[in-house]
């Protein structure tokens, strides 16, 4: 908010007695165009808080006094020139281990994005070997790459590690963009289907395989070699093998038959994860996780999915599309865990109708692997008959691969999960060492990680950054779309949070009856009290798309009123997020809803 005066405190998020830690937010502030949340420049204790809710404040104002870690005494700390700037990112690790610095600052309003000029640097210990690069990334998935991209941008001579022959990761490669050229595919084939009730009728399509598959290679292709370019643009030194670190200081490099050792300042894991496998089944080629999937068996004619959630039913819907008979298995009782029951409904009624089985609160107690296919005895309410199955896709989750790239043995704490605890600047407990992606935990989004990964390299660059956003929005790509950012409704009622809810239904929708489709929702929630939006979900078509509004909505501080007197274009989809709004207001014409009380 720069130099703003006479900002209104709208929340003080510390009181007397609290233990804070570097970086928590303290207050939230906010004027007419925008909300913020204020951190602490140290770890302490509160001993008495400044400000109240309501209240007006500027630049230098006390706002808490806080006796810092092994300061001789509490003193009241505030100054009026700026704090050293900071760069909000996103929310919070849990198990921070940033040390508490030995020194009082002010905890007064103000923060902005990094500086160009660099701020004390990440001190090196005297046993570096010499020799030794500047800064080393593990992984070029999109964490990975954009930290080497964005540290070198800062003047840092930046040596990018992977394993695989391109750069991209998972996420390029076998991940988020080949499964969504697929699903685009799909979409076509139901698209064309689902016309003829409209009047307008396609034959059988005539799939090539073959060129499928080219076409889902050729995007992926397209991208990784983008990403080379960029890498020789910025003189990024890219290196191909797999990484092990072996020391605070070295990693060991193995590029088949040849073995190398690498020297560091600096590192960045950005190493990921891997699917998760079950115990018990048969080594056998024709179960596979989702990298297999993607291949696209000419010889699948019956496929079982083992895992409801994102991952599973985003495959599911490739290969129903194609023509397989799909079955899917979860073992808890509801698809899609930690989305709300109303955003999954629309999906799960129209899987209902086209797969050839769902079984919820089931497991595959057994899976024989015969020469005609994969018979799979199941475990479950009414006792599930054996089926047959031609592959099995196990989907069950993703797992960190800290253990695997070897972090405890450069001194990482590193959890019995292969998750590495990481502070708000994404330092592990090696200050010179930091972690981003899915190897921090979850949630395992790429679009956190890049987020993530910025705040590294800015941070080992020696600026001042922080990973603190409110909200990441998390998006399955089925048919049809699902998405949700911020406070799910489920966890609301089990917080015992007061909330509002504003729920707009697609059927009432000209633009999503024009596209022939009127399963959707747009849900959002809204702070009983001060209404501004805490969460939303969304399911129908262009889901992931139009939950960017919310997420917008909800890192502004926006209300109801904000989101529903934004005018937004007609006919269009994102014209429900304004309805939802207005639902909530009590101000909402397209459909009757029973008034409620002037908001004062």
């Amino acid at each position: 908010m720069g130099d703003a005066k006479d900002v209104s405190v709208v929340e003080v998020q510390i009181k007397n007695g609290a233990t804070i830690a570097k970086e928590d937010p303290v207050v939230t502030l906010e004027t007419d165009k925008a909300s913020m949340d204020v951190p602490s420049p140290v770890a302490g204790v509160v001993i008495s808080v400044s400000i109240k809710t309501g209240d007006k404040v500027s630049a230098g104002a006390l706002v808490a006094t806080v006796e810092v870690e092994a300061a001789p005494s509490a003193a009241p700390v505030a100054t009026a020139a700026p704090a050293p700037p900071v760069a909000p990112r996103g929310p919070a690790q849990a198990g921070s281990v940033e040390p508490a610095q030995n020194e009082a600052n002010a905890v007064a309003p103000g923060r902005s994005s990094p500086s160009a000029a660099p701020i004390d640097a990440t001190p090196v210990a005297a046993d570096v070997p010499e020799g030794a690069l500047d800064l080393v990334v593990i992984g070029a998935g999109p964490g990975g790459y954009t930290a080497a991209f964005r540290a070198a941008d800062l003047g840092m001579k930046v040596t990018l590690i992977e394993r695989w022959p391109v750069l991209g990761g998972v996420c390029l490669n076998v991940g988020c963009i080949p499964s969504k050229a697929l699903l685009h595919a799909a979409k076509v084939i139901e698209d064309a289907e689902s016309m003829a009730g409209c009047g307008i009728e396609f034959g059988e399509p005539r799939i090539d395989l073959n060129k499928l598959r080219a076409w889902k290679s050729r995007v992926v292709s397209r991208l990784t070699g983008g990403l080379a370019t960029l890498a020789k643009q910025r003189k990024v030194d890219v290196l191909s093998g797999e990484a092990k670190l072996i020391g605070p200081y070295s990693l060991e490099l193995k590029s088949g038959a040849e073995t190398r050792l690498v020297h560091f300042r600096q590192c960045i894991i950005a190493a990921g994860s891997e699917s998760v496998r079950l115990p018990g089944f048969p080594d056998d080629p024709r179960i596979f996780d989702s990298t297999g999937a993607l291949e696209l068996p000419a010889d699948c004619r019956r496929l079982l999915v083992i895992g409801g959630g994102i991952i599973g039913l985003e495959m599911a819907c490739v290969y129903d599309a194609l023509g397989v008979k799909v079955s899917v298995m979860e073992l808890s009782n509801t698809l899609m865990t930690g989305c709300d029951p109303d955003l999954v409904r629309p999906l799960q009624k129209r899987i209902e109708k086209r797969y050839e089985k769902i079984m919820l609160g089931t497991r595959a107690k057994a899976i024989d692997a015969g020469k005609d296919g994969l018979h799979v005895n199941f475990e479950g309410p009414g006792e599930p008959a054996a089926m047959d199955f031609d592959r099995v896709l196990v989907a069950v989750g993703r797992s960190a691969n800290g253990r695997a790239v070897g972090a405890a043995a450069a001194g990482v704490k590193v959890s019995d999960r292969g998750i590495i605890a990481v502070d708000k600047q994404m330092r592990t407990n090696m200050p010179h060492i930091f972690a981003i992606g899915d190897i921090v935990g979850a949630p395992m989004l790429a679009h956190k990680a890049t987020h993530e990964a910025k705040v590294a390299a800015e941070v080992a660059s020696g600026l001042k950054a922080a990973f603190d956003a409110r909200c990441i929005p998390a998006v399955a790509y089925t048919d049809p779309e699902i998405a949700w950012v911020g406070v799910t409704e489920t966890e609301a009622k089990a917080q015992g949070m007061d909330f509002g809810k504003g729920t707009f239904p697609w059927a009432a929708s000209g633009r999503s009856l024009a596209l022939n489709r009127e399963d959707g929702i747009t849900k959002l929630l809204f702070d009983a009290k001060t209404h501004r939006v805490i969460g939303a979900g969304i399911v129908g078509p262009n889901a992931g798309d139009l939950i960017a509004e919310v997420g917008l909505a909800i890192e502004m501080g926006a209300d109801a009123a904000d989101i529903g007197l934004t005018i937004h274009a007609h006919p269009t989809l994102s014209e429900t997020v304004a309805f939802a709004a207005e639902a909530f207001e009590g101000t909402l014409t397209d459909l009757y809803i029973p008034k409620k009380a002037p908001r004062t």
